[in-house]
């Protein structure tokens, strides 16, 4: 890449997008971010100019950003407003580890951080490695949101078969808007998985909440008390962190 045309002030509205430029030594790049990226301690603060699903356009302007990136059809409606202003806008829409790969790749290559962004991807290569699958694979339920149920995202299926478990719903990962997966309670009591996992985008997950549910007392999860919480920042962020997610699911699907 000419270095002549990298990015010299990027607003990052997606938190795996602002951690990776962390990461790769790119954070001086970087003039505002979103609300949901959790700043390390040793990362300089940024301004932070949006939520998830909405952005403070003039806080935006304010920043005279030569880069905009933004993730997914939630931000969608926000993204076309930011063209429409004249913005040079990166709209990413990452479903599965292949495209989260892609990505990050991307994004190295954008803010001319090559060389380090190989380099950790190498890294979450390897610690994304499959476990070897038992023979009495645990069967998982990924709770993406509670009301109405939408179970896990393409990612969060493949993380689950890699951590050795199997997942319930394989057939819903393939859909990539939140809608087209929304299930009932029926069908997760009738898929009886033997453990849960949740993460509700930011909302706290209560176990005693989920057992509570009507019609869940005969689940096998909620009678051995395999309900758990995943952080967000670990699983529903499509980037580099998702192997603290993957390490997550190994230790209890892995555990005897």
């Amino acid at each position: 890449m000419n270095m002549s045309l990298t990015p010299k002030r990027v607003v990052c509205l997606s938190a795996e997008a602002a951690d990776w430029l962390w990461r790769i030594g790119a954070w001086d790049n970087v003039v505002g971010m979103t609300a949901f990226f959790t700043l390390p301690a040793d990362a300089p603060p940024k301004p932070r100019v949006s939520g998830f699903s909405t952005a403070r356009m003039k806080e935006i302007e304010a920043l005279t950003p030569d880069l905009i990136i933004t993730f997914s059809d939630v931000q969608a409606e926000f993204t076309a407003e930011l063209i429409k202003h004249g913005f040079p806008v990166l709209a990413t829409n990452q479903r599965t580890l292949a495209e989260t790969e892609a990505t990050l790749s991307l994004l190295g290559r954008v803010v001319g951080r090559e060389e380090e962004s190989e380099r950790l991807l190498a890294e979450f290569r390897e610690r994304l490695a499959p476990v070897k699958i038992a023979a009495n694979s645990p069967r998982v339920y990924f709770e993406e949101w509670d009301d109405p149920f939408i179970s896990g995202i393409g990612w969060v299926g493949e993380l689950i078969d890699r951590a050795g478990g199997t997942d319930i719903f394989p057939e819903l990962r393939k859909n990539r808007a939140a809608r087209e997966r929304v299930i009932s309670s029926e069908q997760i009591c009738r898929a009886n998985p033997e453990i849960i996992f949740a993460s509700w985008c930011g909302k706290p997950v209560h176990a005693d909440t989920v057992s509570s549910r009507p019609g869940w007392a005969e689940i096998a999860a909620v009678r051995a008390c395999r309900i758990y919480e995943i952080p967000g920042e670990d699983i529903l962020q499509p980037g580099f962190r998702l192997i603290y997610g993957y390490e997550r699911l190994k230790e209890i699907v892995c555990r005897k």
